[in-house]
């Protein structure tokens, strides 16, 4: 918390807004851009603990916005993936503080590097009907261990969400429950870790009005641009800030 100048806290304010507007316009983002910006300067710990709190609220909202009947269903569909990402991410947030700094930047950098270039370039996977529940359990590990390490569990929903053709508006509640439960484990896990505590928690709780302010702005643009284009140009920022977190990673 000692180098949080006032730079430092206007570029996190900054971050956040960015963060909560990706959110709003197409339905996920928020760990992603927040933990790659933060740990642009700040430690990683407290990356990764700055965004719990506004990643926490922000999908509570997305849940909320879509009604409440229909994330019910969303969770019956996909109990699976929720099981196994919530305890996914749970055991593999108690590894967070034991890994070396340098080694933190590439767990944060190559998954968003990764997971963004997929999208990108426009990877359409596909899961058929008699495979799906190995593939909900497999795909949900995967996220969990992510989300877990690095608070960064969205990308791999919103594919294999894709790779099962959930419609479209199905799709956004079924990410605002999944980010929704997980986001709470994680909460919960990382006040275990040590990550989330008295100090860093009051700079997530000062990061929040900002996410939601972005948010907001992000759902007022949701019907008004072309969506794909702001995915695509927002993933192109998400590659390099992933890139950052390598280069730190590599140079200290």
């Amino acid at each position: 918390m000692d180098s949080l100048t006032p730079l430092f806290w206007t570029l996190s304010l900054g971050i956040a807004f960015f963060a909560g507007i990706v959110k709003g316009a197409i339905g996920f983002a928020v760990p992603l851009i927040m933990i790659s910006g933060l740990s642009s300067f700040l430690h990683p710990h407290l990356a990764l603990a700055g965004m719990m709190i506004p990643v926490l609220l922000t999908n509570l909202w997305q849940v909320s916005r879509y009604g409440w009947v229909p994330a019910k269903e969303g969770a019956k569909l996909h109990w699976r993936y929720i099981v196994i990402v919530m305890i996914a991410i749970f055991g593999a947030a108690q590894l967070v503080t034991s890994i070396p700094r340098e080694t933190f930047y590439f767990v944060l950098g190559i998954p968003v590097i990764v997971l963004s270039l997929i999208q990108l370039v426009g990877v359409r996977l596909h899961v058929p009907p008699h495979r799906r529940v190995p593939a909900e359990w497999a795909a949900g590990l995967v996220s969990g261990l992510l989300g877990g390490l690095a608070g960064t569990w969205g990308p791999t929903t919103a594919l294999y969400l894709l790779a099962v053709d959930t419609p479209k508006a199905r799709q956004m509640v079924v990410q605002g429950v999944i980010y929704g439960a997980g986001s709470v484990v994680l909460v919960l896990a990382h006040l275990r870790s040590g990550i989330l505590n008295g100090e860093t928690a009051l700079f997530s709780a000062a990061l929040l009005p900002a996410a939601l302010a972005g948010m907001g702005a992000g759902f007022r643009l949701q019907d008004r641009m072309d969506q794909d284009l702001f995915r695509k140009a927002t993933l192109v920022v998400l590659v390099v800030a992933g890139a950052n977190l390598l280069r730190k990673g590599l140079v200290g």
